[in-house]
């Protein structure tokens, strides 16, 4: 008689999950059916998630690694301070004078987009560690499913190994006691015989 993949399913299912087929989760049967089918589990979530960003989710991520980086505090640093020390040089003839007007509006504007580009790339982060997560779950889930059917296997092998022992062991005790009443036997004939 063989298993169907169905059966082995079934009989998976409640052995290492203690679960009928129809109250598994989606990861649950996929797990299973990887297990049994002894097919690799692992991905790169990284890579994965990457392939599927469009520009704009790729760009959004750019400008937030950009943006918190020191090379963008060090540089919008130096910006600044050579704007307002031009504009300072300049006294009256600068293009934006004392109290920088233009530059308040120039600063404002960059937070403006920058904000909402910074909790774009926020989300995909969140989303990419919810997917990393999953996937760790499913490769756990997987793990011990493994130890489970090996832990299977080695009672296994420990249970044959013991039932030959002790059927050695039966047929060394058979022969032994056949021995001793032959060596019974002949003594008791050499007994008579005196």
């Amino acid at each position: 008689m063989t298993d169907t993949s169905s059966d082995k399913l079934i009989r998976a299912a409640e052995r290492f999950l203690g679960k009928g087929e129809t109250a598994l989760t989606d990861v649950e049967r996929q797990v299973l059916e990887q297990t049994i089918g002894k097919k690799a589990l692992a991905l790169d979530t990284s890579t994965v998630f990457d392939e599927k960003s469009t520009f704009g989710q790729r760009l959004a991520d750019g400008v937030a690694s950009f943006g918190g980086s020191w090379t963008f505090l060090i540089s919008f640093g130096i910006v600044l301070l050579g704007w307002v020390g031009i504009n300072l040089l300049l006294s009256r003839s600068a293009p934006d004078p004392y109290p920088f007007i233009f530059l308040n509006l120039l600063l404002s504007m960059v937070a403006a987009v920058q904000a909402p580009i910074i909790m774009m790339s926020q989300n995909r982060q969140a989303a990419k560690d919810r997917l990393v997560t999953s996937h760790d779950y499913e490769c756990n889930l997987k793990a011990e499913i493994e130890i489970m059917a090996l832990h299977d296997k080695v009672d296994q092998l420990r249970n044959d190994d013991l039932k030959q022992l002790i059927g050695k062991q039966q047929e060394q005790i058979e022969l032994l006691t056949r021995l001793v009443e032959s060596h019974m036997a002949a003594a008791a004939g050499k007994g008579e015989s005196t």
